[in-house]
């Protein structure tokens, strides 16, 4: 276990559910709990669930982020980080990005269903986004949402592929590469679904924004 993580990074380690056993995610969280008060398992499922909350009853399941937590010492949410998402088969990935930032400590405005196929259901939002300190996007089928994003407001995006569309989706790597070669600038770009770490980059970022080291 690393329990020197919270230290270094800010938040203890984040378990991720796939490839190990309920027995052995139970586990982990019974450790956890014993030096942290926060702590989030991604990917889990509602079986997942009901076995560590007869351990840890004060445990909670985010059927949408896919999502396990604890959270008996709720950090105050501090500045601000917009999540745009392109569509409603985006939102695992998008919840699961915002409640990793949030349970970390950042404030977060979701703003849903805004894909480039209805433009003018962006627009109206620009003035919160330019409120933002940092801004996810997060979008399936051809991934075009980040960079024009970029385009319109002056501040750092973090884009989140989805693996969401049609077989020449390929299963994201078609978003991924829309992604990585978005002429707009200051676009990044993490894995293929995953929310979570797009989710923590943008809590360290809205945290040097908010001068908090």
């Amino acid at each position: 276990m690393d329990y020197h993580r919270g230290i270094r990074k800010g938040f203890p380690e984040v378990i991720f559910c796939p490839g190990k056993t309920k027995e052995e995610i139970l586990t982990i969280m019974q450790k956890l709990a014993t030096e942290y008060p926060n702590i989030l398992a991604t990917r889990a499922n509602e079986e997942i669930y009901e076995l560590v909350k007869s351990s840890l009853p004060d445990a909670r399941y985010h059927p949408e982020a896919r999502a396990i937590f604890l959270e008996r010492e709720p950090r105050e949410k501090k500045g601000k980080i917009a999540l745009v998402s392109a569509g409603t088969s985006d939102l695992p990935i998008a919840e699961e990005a915002a409640l990793t930032a949030e349970i970390a400590g950042s404030k977060v405005e979701r703003i849903f269903d805004v894909g480039i196929a209805g433009l003018h259901r962006l627009l109206p939002y620009l003035p919160k986004l330019w409120e933002a300190n940092v801004i996810i996007a997060v979008a399936g089928m051809e991934g075009a949402l980040p960079g024009l994003l970029a385009g319109l407001v002056n501040r750092p995006i973090i884009a989140v592929p989805t693996s969401t569309g049609y077989g020449a989706n390929l299963r994201g790597i078609t978003p991924l590469l829309t992604m990585l070669n978005s002429c707009s600038p200051g676009v990044a770009v993490v894995n293929i679904d995953n929310g979570f770490g797009a989710g923590f980059l943008a809590h360290m970022i809205n945290q040097l924004a908010e001068g908090v080291r």
